[in-house]
């Protein structure tokens, strides 16, 4: 058998129904299905862990002889129904001896880390799941939702079993990435949960016309088709079919039995994997060699592809190749999906380009894959270059164009507030984010023909007088005052300020979730103080960052310094603790910490 079921929606589902989940888990190892996939996190929420666990448990318990293996996971937790992931040692030897005991006291079958924690290290997390297999509580340990660069580095610590991984003939980057080729070369199992791509795969695959064909010739459904065509891909896929009735368990038992001929095969690669169109790499083509076109880096015919985070100057770049007569391509100006720009790259190579440079940010190996495919078929080298950006540096430069476009910061927008950054089209903080979890640096098994490393070089400082920007909160003033009546002024702030004045412009910094102006404050503080200030504020709600206004990112620095003609290079930030410090290095100012007292003029 090499398919599976997925059990998820049988407890997360907010309509489920006990007796129809154990019926459908019946009918489905009835009808030959012998892996069920689970986690201890398959519940409403964490006062509930375990529940599918358990379900499969209690119907297992009244098969005997079933010969069903079970694979779990842990390393997300469920507080208030929310997805939150915990790879620490010390919880997933916890979770994994209640799933064990919950499964019936016996080993598990296989056991897999549901989900990378960003707060540990993965090698930790591995670790802790060979400890597992050691003291028996596990056989055999595996991962799930990574990538090839993280099966790699826990391989180097530990034997994997198995990964599990989103992959489905509408979401093949697992695939592209060369991930399901070294999981076939290693005889790792490629676990494929959302087989179908999920309801709308299934409604997609029911309406496709060549499907529908294809599955009437060979007596099946489209979602069967499916199915039996991903085992096709390698002999390690088993694909997880989510069920919550009877039905679909059952049909998806009867895709393992389906043998598609050489003709219905060819008919859904075309359809799948778009043969012929260069846009998509055949899968068997790249399992088999995924090497690079033969060129030298001062070969005339290339393509250059500029890889990096949002903000670390690719189109600064790109335009230099460009005056150097390059074709640019970019998604930015020309619009649509990543798989459309390798379409027009594929255009631009056929009508007779030879130099074509290609920016966007690709940061995995799978979205690269489409550009180096493409270039392979006409016989030209890529040229990987990547921006050597830190994230930090990247933030500086995305918030310093922005205000030099506009001359301000723009902001999120709220509850019916227009968000300025979308309708702007410029960077939200939160994209260089994801880029930074996304990345996986360029290697030459990618098949380029080199990777070239550019440093960043920060863009030089407004010519002007030096400044001071001051943390107000706890550091000039007690707390964080809402109105002017409640400041009180820190002891010797006021004469460090005054004596700071006659040199240098001065800013203070303060938080005011909520406050839309602190005119009122400034006017009091001025007062107190005796010297002219300004007051920034960000006025945003604690959480994932989605301005630029709340520190450490340093948009009320960068903006200051514009308004002003105020030279940062030259300046000093006056805080305390690491978001102050953190504020300073990406505004590109010196600190000092409010802790060794107050700096003299």
């Amino acid at each position: 058998m090499t398919i599976g079921l997925g059990c998820m929606r049988l407890s997360t589902d907010a309509a489920r129904d006990a007796a129809g989940g154990r019926a459908v888990i019946e009918a489905a190892v009835a009808a030959g299905v012998d892996l069920l996939d689970t986690s201890d996190a398959y519940a409403w929420d964490d006062g509930e862990v375990g529940h599918n666990e358990r379900l499969i448990a209690e119907v297992l318990a009244g098969m005997a002889g079933h010969g069903v293996e079970v694979v779990t996971k842990g390393g997300l937790v469920r507080p208030g129904g929310a997805w939150v992931a915990n790879g620490r040692a010390r919880h997933l030897a916890m979770a994994a001896r209640a799933s064990r005991d919950r499964l019936g006291g016996a080993a598990i079958d296989l056991y897999l880390l549901h989900a990378v924690d960003p707060k540990t290290p993965l090698e930790t997390s591995v670790r802790a799941l060979a400890r597992l297999r050691a003291d028996r509580v596990v056989r055999r340990i595996g991962l799930a939702n990574v990538g090839l660069l993280q099966l790699e580095a826990a391989l180097a610590i530990a034997p994997i079993e198995a990964i599990e991984i989103e992959l489905s003939p509408w979401k093949l980057d697992a695939i592209r990435s060369g991930l399901v080729a070294a999981c076939t070369s290693r005889g790792i199992r490629v676990l494929a949960h959302r087989p179908l791509g999920g309801a709308p795969g299934v409604r997609r695959g029911a309406a496709d016309p060549a499907l529908v064909a294809i599955a009437a010739r060979v007596d099946a459904t489209p979602s069967e088709l499916m199915l039996a065509w991903l085992r096709t891909l390698s002999p390690m896929i088993v694909a997880l079919p989510g069920a919550t009735q009877v039905a679909t368990a059952v049909s998806a038992a009867r895709a393992a039995t389906l043998v598609l001929d050489d003709d219905a095969r060819a008919a859904l690669d075309v359809r799948f994997l778009g043969v012929g169109d260069p846009a998509r790499r055949s899968v068997r083509t790249v399992a088999a060699a995924p090497g690079a076109a033969a060129a030298s880096a001062g070969d005339p015919a290339a393509v250059v592809m500029i890889v990096g985070i949002q903000g670390s100057g690719k189109s600064t770049l790109a335009e230099r190749y460009a005056a150097r007569g390059y074709r640019r391509l970019n998604r930015d100006e020309l619009g649509g999906t990543l798989a459309d720009l390798a379409r027009q790259l594929d255009r631009e190579l056929a009508g007779g380009e030879r130099r074509v440079v290609i920016d966007n940010t690709y940061p995995s190996r799978a979205s690269r894959a489409l550009v180096v495919d493409v270039a392979r078929r006409h016989g030209i080298a890529v040229h990987c270059v990547v921006m050597a950006t830190s994230l930090e540096d990247a933030q500086a430069n995305a918030v310093g164009r922005i205000v030099a476009r506009h001359g301000r910061l723009l902001m999120p927008g709220g509850a019916g507030e227009v968000n300025e950054l979308a309708r702007a089209k410029e960077i939200d903080p939160r994209v260089q984010f994801r880029f930074r979890r996304d990345f996986e640096p360029p290697r030459d098994d990618e098949g380029f023909a080199s990777i070239e490393q550019v440093p960043f070089v920060r863009a030089a400082s407004l010519a002007g007088p030096p400044g001071v920007i001051v943390e107000l909160d706890g550091i000039v003033w007690r707390g964080r005052p809402r109105t002017p009546e409640a400041i009180e002024l820190r002891e010797g702030a006021a004469a460090a300020l005054r004596a700071w004045s006659r040199n240098h412009a001065i800013a203070g910094t303060t938080w005011q979730p909520g406050l839309a102006s602190v005119d009122s404050l400034r006017a009091r503080l001025v007062d107190l103080v005796g010297a002219p200030l300004q007051v920034l504020h960000c006025a945003h709600p604690v959480g994932p960052p989605v301005c630029w206004c709340r520190k450490p990112l340093p948009g009320l620095a960068v903006a200051w310094a514009h308004q002003h003609r105020v030279d940062l290079a030259r300046s000093l930030h006056v805080g305390k603790g690491a978001a102050d410090r953190g504020f300073a290095l990406r505004a590109g100012m010196r600190y000092a910490d409010i802790a060794d007292g107050w700096p003299v003029p």
